[in-house]
Order: structure tokens, then sequence, then C-alpha cells
């Protein structure tokens, strides 16, 4: 039997890269699959369904379940649909794989206000809706009685959480993905419902087009040596976390090869106090020290 036999699952941007191969592994372990992707180029333009298509039929011919689904993920209509679509085509849902997204790469200086929206609406807001949805519906089972054991796994970057010149957008959204991740997860499991986020390392259409990032991430030419950057590294961690023995809730946890680590968030280290206002003069005097004593962290002067 596998890890995530009898489970229904929703992976949104599944039709290429690092979604297709969820979905494929997500099936091979026993899921019903939800595969949804919009088609778009990688800065969000176009539609083509056929790649979601094309990821149905490689699971169809193992044997597996899965249905193509081409709602847009980042608006209300197309994020109930979605949630919908996977309880009237499988009978119920367990698990919600966000993954979908885009990049609009430009330094700040250059970076336009449609780079800036178009890339905080799909990442942040195609997170947020289908989320929303799947715990609209999760409460509604628990309020019906029903023993709720659902997952959303979530995908940040290091560019978030680490930051990466050129990506103040992408970096903006997935950093707040991250934060997403540890609030849902506190609102959520009261409901059944895990929460988590992944940042992964892998070669995809983003990363071979990322600053600085196109060679390193190409495949080694000699076939025996480990490919870190292959995609299908990170679908393990997916599917543990979506699995039912999963305990994890609230983690966000980078993953490439064969690496698995754990960030911690935002965490407040050394400390400047006295039992008064400061002045200005002051904290001149005193603030810079404070970074010799904060691990991590370094003066910007």
């Amino acid at each position: 039997m596998g890890a995530l036999e009898g489970r229904v699952a929703i992976i949104t941007g599944a039709g290429r890269g690092l979604g297709r191969e969820h979905a494929l592994l997500f099936a091979a372990e026993g899921a019903k699959v939800i595969v949804n992707d919009l088609g778009g180029a990688i800065d969000g333009s176009g539609d083509d369904r056929t790649a979601a298509e094309q990821v149905v039929d490689e699971i169809r011919a193992f044997g597996g379940e899965a249905q193509s689904n081409g709602d847009d993920v980042a608006s209300v209509e197309g994020a109930k649909s979605l949630v919908d679509s996977a309880v009237a085509a499988f009978g119920d849902l367990h698990v919600l794989v966000n993954n979908a997204g885009i990049l609009r790469d430009r330094m700040l200086v250059n970076m336009s206000e449609e780079d800036w929206d178009s890339v905080i609406h799909v990442h942040l807001k195609g997170h947020f809706l289908p989320t929303r949805y799947a715990a609209a519906y999760w409460r509604e089972q628990v309020k019906q009685g029903r023993e709720v054991s659902a997952s959303v796994v979530n995908t940040s970057s290091t560019s978030g959480l680490l930051g990466n010149p050129g990506q103040t957008n992408y970096g903006a959204a997935k950093a707040g993905i991250a934060a997403f991740t540890i609030i849902a997860a506190q609102e959520l499991g009261r409901y059944g419902v895990r929460v988590n986020a992944i940042a992964p390392a892998a070669r995809t259409r983003m990363t071979e087009q990322t600053p600085g990032l196109g060679d390193i991430v190409r495949a080694p030419r000699d076939p025996g040596v480990f490919d870190v950057w292959n995609p299908a590294n990170v679908s393990p961690l997916v599917a543990y976390l979506a699995s039912g023995r999963c305990p994890l809730t609230g983690r966000v946890l980078f993953v490439q090869g064969g690496e698995v680590r754990v960030f911690q968030p935002w965490t407040m280290t050394a400390t400047l106090e006295k039992n008064d206002r400061w002045t200005i003069d002051e904290l001149a005097k005193e603030l810079p020290g404070l970074f010799d004593n904060a691990p991590g962290t370094e003066s910007s002067d």
C-alpha cells in the first residue's frame, strides 16, 4: 500500500517542473490527484491546458487516478471551483499542495507596478484562495461530526527567506507564504488540518531563468553522478508532509537533493535595553555593537 493510498490531493501548477513531479509521485503512492495548471508561460502569460492533460495521461498510463483542471487559483471563482471539482470527482479532499507561481524578475528601480502586482497576485493570492476554500470544506466536515486528517503544503523559497537581488516581488511573496503557513497552521489545527511549507532548490523553468542560477542547475553530464537539482528529489518530502502519518505542522523546510533543513522563523536575539527612553546619540553609540553578539546578523555600514 502506498503512503498516500486513498487520499485525494489537489496540486496547483502541476503541469511542469516541481508540480508535475509531485503529481506523479502522489499518484504512484496511491493518491487520487487533481492536476491543476493554466499552462501559462513563466511570466504568467498564455493559456495552454495541455500540460496538465499530459501529466494526467502519464498517471493513467501506470494505472493511477487523476483529473486535469484549468481553474485560475488566484481568482475566487477558480479556487472555489477547484476545491468543488476535487470533491465532485473523487468524493473527498485530504491534501492541497500550493505550487503554482510565476516570475517577473527586475531590479527594484526598474520594476513596474504590473511586475509587482502580478507576482504577488499569483503567489500570495494563489496560496490564500485555494487554502481558504479547502479549509472551509474541512471545517464543514468537522461540523458534521466527521474526523478530518488533512494537509496543506505551501511553496516558499530561499529568495524570500534569505533574499536574492532582482526578486523583490517574488521574494516578498515567498516570505509572505512562509508567514501565511505558520499562521494558517495555528488557525486550522482545530479542524484536523496541518499546514507546512517547503523552500525547494531544484531545476525548473524558474530557476533556469534566475540570474546566476542558469548554469548551476544543469544536470550533470555523468549519469552516475547524483543530480542534486532534479526536481523529483523534492517530491518525497511533499508526499510525507501530505501523508496521514506526518505529525508536523507550522514548519518551513528547505529541501535540495538529499538534504532537508529546518528554517527557523524570525527570532529576536541580542538585546539593547535601558530603563528610560533612548536618545538618538545613545543609539548611535550603542546600537552598532548589538550586532556583534547577534548570530546570523551583520552591520550594513
